[in-house]
């Protein structure tokens, strides 16, 4: 094998070893922190699905597990629906209109329309 051989094979091994730096090596690390968000959750965990549904674990199987999303409301997720698990700070505020609209609930007797 000649220079003017290895010159023409040269772009081509420049190309895939760029494809692996920008798109191979940080999807395989995005894997593998899913993988290991996935094997870290626990019961009494608070969750964010990928659906963006907010629950707490309630219970665990092999690849799936119990949240809890409203009082007495248990539905079964696998693990790979987990998006995030969040704390307070990470939750989302509640918008100005659901606390309005909740505190006129009360005053009218549990109904907001007029």
């Amino acid at each position: 094998m000649d220079g003017q051989q290895i010159a023409q094979f040269l772009p081509l091994l420049l190309i895939v070893v760029v494809f692996w730096l920008l798109i191979l090596r940080p999807a395989r690390r995005r894997q593998q922190d899913a993988a290991k968000l996935q094997r870290s959750i626990g019961v009494g965990d608070r969750v964010m699905l990928t659906s963006g549904v907010f629950g707490t674990v309630r219970g665990l199987g092999d690849g799936d597990f119990e949240l809890e999303v409203a009082s007495g409301v248990v539905l079964t997720v696998h693990r790979q629906a987990v998006n995030q698990i969040v704390t307070k700070a990470d939750e989302p505020a509640e918008p100005a209109d659901a606390a309005e609209s909740s505190e006129r609930q009360s005053d009218d007797g549990g109904d907001a329309r007029s």
